[in-house]
């Protein structure tokens, strides 16, 4: 099985920026918590992080050749407005999951628009870093292996 998660701008920034919304642990704690549920799991999970819109259009791209079974995104502020991530999810036909640390519906009224949540099977908001642990639960019951 093979899952690919896709971190925005600024996530690479946590523990630093904002620590009242996405708390004090850094973006490492972040992939050794995934990468322990990978283990846990015995899957396969590539972690992908771009500031830049155009990279992750071209990463959600390159996993409909190279055998992934599934998209975990957080597109950061690109959740927002970036049509181009949009159709770029929309047009590889996976499950995918989209993934805010904070809980967008909470937040500035700007984040409470999702452009990005209609083309994909669920969005997971505000349970901090754990939310990435759930979506990947999430994801294998979509792709339909027994955890």
């Amino acid at each position: 099985m093979r899952l690919l998660i896709i971190n925005g701008p600024n996530i690479n920034f946590l523990g630093i920026r904002e620590k009242k919304v996405y708390g004090d642990q850094d973006y490492d704690h972040l992939l050794k918590l995934i990468e322990e549920k990978a283990a846990q799991l015995d899957i396969n999970i590539e972690v992908f992080q771009s500031n830049h819109e155009g990279a992750i259009i071209d990463r959600i791209q390159d996993a409909y050749f190279d055998e992934t079974e599934g998209i975990i995104i957080n597109p950061g502020a690109y959740t927002h407005y970036s049509y181009a991530i949009r159709d770029a999810l929309a047009s590889v036909d996976m499950p995918k999951i989209e993934v805010h640390i904070s809980d967008i519906m909470q937040r500035e009224e700007f984040r409470h628009i999702s452009v990005t949540a209609e083309v994909c099977n669920e969005q997971i908001k505000g349970l901090g870093l754990d939310g990435y642990l759930v979506a990947v639960e999430h994801m294998l019951e979509l792709i339909g292996k027994n955890i």
